[in-house]
């Protein structure tokens, strides 16, 4: 129920490794302010970034030790010299205890189920237990990773379990007729009535820059230079294909001129950011670390290269600029599915990483900027997530009174 001082919503939101779940969360928060103003917010993150997007008033963070993520199932703590166990059980205490004392109504979980290693199953348990009566709604991204991957996993830490036993609704930020989340994972029928596809879930900022941007990079420049933005959101595994677009560049200069942004990222290491300086020599190329406006950068682009994170992709198609996306090899086949997938439906176009080449980038990039319109998608994305995303978690307040999870027209 709802508590005197307004409409509680907590947030979860783990983050370790990039951006992309910040980002997410922060838009659906901000559209669940717009909807209900008087709403406090707080969220869990473990992000370093916890606070690199502005957030929307009456929302606050919890920052948790931060953890990252080596494979399926395995992670580590990053920061503080302590063993994963004795980190995860101080995750576990801070998460539990904050929920009890703040008494949500709403509890948004962003991507897993149970938490990084199970560590939210404390905290519904007790939840539950002394009868606090929030309403657990689980976000989860287009693609975890793939099918065999995820099932297994949600096999062996029982999430499958606490989707049934915990949670009121399941949004899903994509859409359905690109990645059927409820079939590709096995989710139960008792589950999947609980599913709603929302789709994308797009930073809601808007393109303020994109003119001054590229006055900028093409002053003094031939009239027909074109811009390449290249970007990969944190960073943090960005530096092979940034290598191989310098290695690739001479040979797009031998036929179009161009001049290039290079964003890192902020995660990227400072040695790895340095080698790179060196390799571009003196190529047009300038090298940032990170914006603030990158949706800017992606609007002002004749092309964009990136990874093909959730985020840094979904505004690439709400910017409608041509790109090629580059997944990375893993930890998991998230990117080299959404890649292939948002090619299939000619959103994009993508080099596997299997095939990163200098030549095969060169060629790609060539042939798009020969051919700026060659891509006609079959349909379109659907980008209103966030907004969809915060009406059905409100909703949920709903669902105890109704007693049924019937999805909505």
């Amino acid at each position: 129920m709802e508590t005197g001082q307004g409409l509680r919503i907590a947030i979860y939101s783990q983050d370790g490794f990039g951006l992309g779940h910040m980002q997410r969360t922060t838009s659906i928060a901000w559209e669940l302010y717009r909807l209900r103003p008087e709403a406090s917010i707080l969220t869990f993150s473990d992000s370093q970034l916890g606070q690199f997007f502005p957030i929307s008033p009456h929302h606050d963070y919890i920052k948790l030790p931060s953890i990252a993520k080596e494979g399926p199932g395995n992670w580590k703590a990053t920061h503080l010299r302590m063993s994963f166990p004795e980190i995860l059980q101080l995750r576990k205490e801070l998460i539990t205890n904050t929920l009890l004392n703040y008494s949500p109504d709403i509890f948004l979980v962003d991507h897993m189920p149970h938490g990084a290693m199970g560590e939210l199953l404390p905290a519904l348990e007790s939840m539950k237990h002394f009868g606090l009566h929030a309403q657990n709604v689980l976000g989860l991204r287009d693609i975890l990773d793939s099918p065999e991957v995820t099932i297994n996993r949600w096999q062996v830490e029982g999430a499958y379990d606490v989707i049934e036993r915990f949670y009121t609704r399941i949004l899903v930020f994509g859409m359905q007729d690109v990645y059927d989340v409820a079939e590709k994972y096995q989710l139960p029928e008792s589950v999947s009535k609980k599913v709603f596809y929302c789709g994308y879930v797009a930073n809601l900022d808007t393109e303020r820059n994109a003119y001054t941007i590229r006055a900028r990079y093409l002053a003094g420049k031939p009239a027909d230079t074109r811009l390449i933005v290249v970007m990969a959101g944190g960073g943090a595994d960005a530096y092979q294909m940034m290598s191989t677009l310098i290695e690739a560049l001479p040979i797009v200069l031998e036929d179009q001129p161009v001049s290039v942004a290079v964003i890192t990222g902020p995660f990227m290491p400072a040695e790895l950011m340095a080698d790179l300086e060196r390799q571009a020599g003196r190529l047009p190329i300038q090298m940032l670390e990170a914006v603030t406006d990158s949706t800017s950068y992606i609007s002002a682009a004749d092309l964009v290269i990136a990874m093909a994170g959730y985020n840094t992709t979904v505004e690439i198609l709400r910017m409608k600029t041509p790109a090629i996306l580059i997944p990375r090899e893993g930890p998991s086949a998230e990117q080299r599915t959404r890649a292939r997938l948002f090619a299939e439906k000619r959103w994009v176009n993508m080099i596997d990483p299997d095939e990163l080449t200098p030549d095969n980038l060169a060629q790609s990039i060539s042939s798009y900027l020969r051919h700026p319109n060659g891509l006609k998608p079959s349909t379109l994305p659907n980008l209103s997530g966030a907004a969809v995303a915060a009406r059905h978690t409100l909703a949920a307040l709903a669902s105890k009174k109704e007693g049924s999870h019937t999805q909505a027209a």
